[in-house]
């Protein structure tokens, strides 16, 4: 019996310090450093108004269907962040080819990206060609001039992630806002 006990200790010994170390003091730890370092980011990069009442993330997409609002990337999702996910139809399959064909019937070259949702239906930017695309619409919506509504949007362009990855994008929700003059 003594020699059972003797070769289940250190198991049992192991486990309560690997349990209290990684299951208690590394999280601790790591959400504390996270909080210190990337406040904004670790509270979800939310946005508010002068109140603190959250008027949404630079994170998630949201549906936009005014005219006078700059529309965010389709989502397949209907932009609900517990039910993101893509249509999971591949880029051969007939039914997105019909999808995109009806979105795009209005004759005239669309960006890609109004005529496509993203992978998880929660994109927050669009590309800059959708946001020049959309802007005689928003302008005359909101009786801008296109010059006017120009330069509101050039502040909005986010650069390439580390200058090279990817391309310049906006970011939809902070572009809306700032229209709106909430932020």
């Amino acid at each position: 019996m003594t020699s059972i006990v003797s070769s289940v200790r250190p198991a049992i010994v192991m486990l309560l310090l690997c349990s209290v170390l990684f299951g208690l003091v590394y999280p601790f730890v790591s959400t504390i450093t996270l909080q210190l370092l990337f406040f904004d980011k670790a509270e979800g990069s939310l946005i508010k108004n002068s109140d603190g009442e959250i008027l949404g993330s630079t994170l998630i997409g949201q549906e936009f269907i005014s005219d006078k609002y700059f529309w965010s990337r389709l989502s397949a999702s209907s932009y609900k962040p517990l039910g993101s996910g893509g249509s999971n139809l591949s880029i051969g399959n007939p039914a997105l080819i019909n999808l995109i064909k009806q979105r795009k019937a209005h004759g005239k070259p669309i960006p890609i990206d109004l005529v496509t949702a993203s992978a998880s239906g929660l994109d927050p930017h669009i590309s800059v060609a959708s946001a020049w695309y959309q802007l005689n619409r928003v302008a005359q919506a909101r009786n801008m001039s296109k010059e006017e509504l120009s330069n509101i949007m050039q502040k909005f362009i986010e650069p390439r992630q580390f200058g090279v990855l990817g391309e310049p994008i906006v970011n939809v929700l902070k572009l809306n806002l700032a229209l709106d003059k909430k932020i």
